[in-house]
């Protein structure tokens, strides 16, 4: 490569010796009619790109001057052809000096959609005057929830997915149902309950540890005889009553619930119970009583002293709260 640009580096040279001499002579010759001037047209000058340890030498061209009244000579000279870096060049850059590459924008982050979090809730009439309550929200996964009805108020959970299925005995021929979410929000819902006539149903409900049981005897029954019903006991078959229990007792602040379901013609009598425990002794306990016949509804609050903590393991008993309640609705 050092060959070559000596080479053209010669080649320039000698050109400019021999412009210098043509327009010595044309100065020689005066102002001659016939002179023309003397154009040079460089053209097709291919720039020799240099290797890694050679500098290029750019051609230097020299132009004759103009005559007097002549235009001066027009030298075309090509643009330079650059070369494309050979992958050699690449391979040895530094890319923190030779290549600079244009930055790149982040792509924005995708916006996660935002939850449906709409609770619908549908109520289903059915059998033996029972409602059928299927709720789901979304945005309430394994949450407590509270459901209420003509004055009965139970607690309950939500799935995982915020799901819950659930059933509450009808109070009124047509079932208001509201539910209470976590947050306060609530939802309600009402549904005709068709076979609701001649249904009577007598409640007790209570907070957390603040328990009560209810015992029916129908027909004259005594305890763990046919026609005592209970949670825990259910009699022997026959029996048209029957007792259920409300409530989810593992939330915060459970809200509990029995509920005593009769005929009309049945002869009944109810007892409610209360354990003595550690965590009800020396203090009173509180709950509520509901009856629901004839189409009304009776709220009674109960309010009970416990013993002193000796006394853990004893039961309280209350009588007579059906017919006094009876007659609280007739009068």
């Amino acid at each position: 490569m050092m060959i070559l640009q000596r080479k053209l580096t010669l080649v320039v040279a000698t050109g400019a010796i021999a412009l210098g001499a043509g327009h010595y002579v044309q100065e020689k010759a005066g102002d001659r009619a016939t002179a023309e001037p003397l154009d040079m047209i460089v053209s097709d000058v291919v720039p020799v790109a240099a290797g890694p340890a050679d500098v290029a030498v750019t051609p230097t061209i020299i132009e004759p001057p103009a005559l007097p009244g002549e235009t001066a000579p027009i030298v075309k000279v090509p643009a330079p052809v650059t070369d494309a870096p050979s992958p050699e060049r690449f391979a040895a850059a530094d890319p923190a000096t030779d290549l600079v590459q244009e930055a790149q924008p982040m792509p924005a982050p995708a916006m996660a959609p935002t939850p449906d979090c709409t609770v619908k809730m549908d109520l289903l009439p059915q059998p033996d005057a029972m409602i059928g309550l299927s709720l789901l929200a979304p945005c309430q996964a394994d949450q407590r929830v509270v459901l209420k009805h003509a004055g009965l108020a139970v607690t309950a959970r939500t799935s995982a997915s915020g799901a819950l299925i659930a059933s509450l005995p009808a109070l009124t021929a047509v079932a208001d149902v509201e539910v209470i979410l976590t947050g306060g929000e609530k939802v309600r819902a009402s549904v005709p309950m068709p076979d609701f006539a001649g249904v009577q149903r007598f409640a007790v409900q209570w907070q957390d540890a603040d328990a009560f049981q209810l015992h029916a005897f129908e027909n004259g029954a005594g305890y763990n005889q046919p026609g005592h019903i209970s949670a825990s006991y259910t009699g022997t078959s026959g029996e048209s009553g029957v007792v259920t229990l409300l409530g989810d007792a593992t939330v915060n602040l459970p809200l509990l619930a029995e509920v005593y379901t009769f005929g009309p013609a049945q002869k009944t009598e109810l007892v409610l119970e209360a354990e003595v425990t550690k965590t009800t002794c020396g203090r009173e306990i509180l709950g509520e009583a509901i009856l629901a016949t004839g189409g009304s509804v009776e709220i009674t609050d109960l309010t009970l002293s416990m013993p002193g903590c000796e006394a853990v393991g004893d039961i309280l008993v209350l009588k007579n709260l059906l017919q006094d309640m009876t007659l609280a609705i007739a009068n």
